[in-house]
């Protein structure tokens, strides 16, 4: 749900203090949530589990227009800068807190605050399946879109950023954080982006899609495979939440999609994990609708349009959460 500050548990015991995690889960910080043309706010979640404090990025379409925003709504309340930093809130955030990219795919409105902002960041990991990494390298960092600010690619290497290949379906530690990543392939319109399974030490999980299509319009079977894979999480109640795109109203023909969901289609997919699982599974799961296509046509927002075609036919009886640039939601 939405929140302005989060206040941590901690339980003392009599031989000393110890932290009580029963009531441990995810945090997230809306840094940008529309899909396409809205420059400044384009895809982007802050992400940590609240048994540390440290983030990492589920993709960066905007980040430091979205961290002045999310510090202006109070989303950062919680974190004190250090008396000796000679940084912002803003840039503590970006070059102390923030501790790596999970980038699903590397089409411009899910890296493009990444790039901007590569000149004054840290270093810290990207992590991607391979194919993703390669279009980093190849179309941004390479010295004609963007200085080379990885550790691979063309001409000098600053190094900023090491690129580091996901094996798919395999965990993965996330480095300078308490969680593990499986990287889930996704098909966006015939290419390939990305699911992100973020796993806490205590075994619970959230997951983050990067754009993708139904499998029946993608002639994939790639969602099938991440239901599968999330079943026996839904199943021992760990699941805690995701975030999914719905980039277009139900009046998008399937022809026109391009690799994304409508609310139907989104409704069909669950309706699947639901199948694998049993009646009722996906009640009260919280699912962040991301990536709404920001529209110049006169007529109706198309998030409204969005919000109300999912609650008609949301049978599943799912939490369906529309943040805005800014928000801090907690899972």
């Amino acid at each position: 749900m939405l929140k302005t500050k989060l206040a941590v548990l901690i339980g003392c015991l009599s031989l000393g203090a110890a932290f009580n995690v029963s009531a441990a889960g995810f945090e997230a910080v809306t840094l940008g949530s529309k899909g396409g043309i809205q420059d400044g706010n384009l895809t982007a979640f802050m992400f940590k589990s609240e048994l540390d404090s440290h983030y990492v990025m589920l993709d960066a379409g905007s980040v430091v227009n979205g961290l002045i925003v999310a510090e202006e709504k109070g989303a950062f309340d919680d974190i004190d800068v250090p008396s000796e930093s000679p940084y912002t809130k803003e840039g503590y955030l970006l070059k102390e807190k923030i501790k790596g990219y999970m980038i699903s795919h590397a089409h411009l409105d899910h890296v493009a605050g990444m790039v901007i902002s590569s000149p004054d960041d840290s270093k810290k990991p990207i992590y991607g399946l391979a194919s993703t990494n390669e279009g980093l390298m190849n179309n941004y960092f390479n010295w004609s879109a963007w200085p080379n600010f990885g550790n691979e690619g063309n001409g000098f290497k600053i190094s900023q950023y090491t690129y580091t290949d996901l094996p798919q379906y395999e965990w993965q530690p996330v480095a300078d954080t308490s969680m593990q990543v499986m990287a889930m392939p996704l098909s966006h319109s015939g290419g390939q982006s990305t699911a992100f399974l973020l796993k806490d030490k205590q075994g619970d999980v959230f997951v983050y899609f990067g754009d993708t299509g139904p499998d029946a319009v993608e002639k994939s079977d790639a969602l099938n495979k991440v239901w599968s894979t999330l079943t026996p999480f839904v199943k021992q109640g760990q699941l805690k939440g995701m975030v999914i795109e719905v980039s277009f109203t139900n009046e998008t023909p399937d022809k026109a999609l391009f690799g994304h969901l409508t609310p139907n289609w989104l409704v069909k997919e669950l309706s699947v994990l639901e199948s694998m699982v049993g009646k009722g599974s996906l009640k009260d799961l919280d699912v962040v609708v991301s990536h709404i296509k920001y529209s110049l046509k006169k007529g109706d927002d198309p998030q409204v349009v969005i919000k109300r075609q999912l609650d008609a036919i949301n049978t599943l009886g799912v939490n369906f959460l529309f943040p805005e640039q800014g928000d801090a939601l907690t899972f």
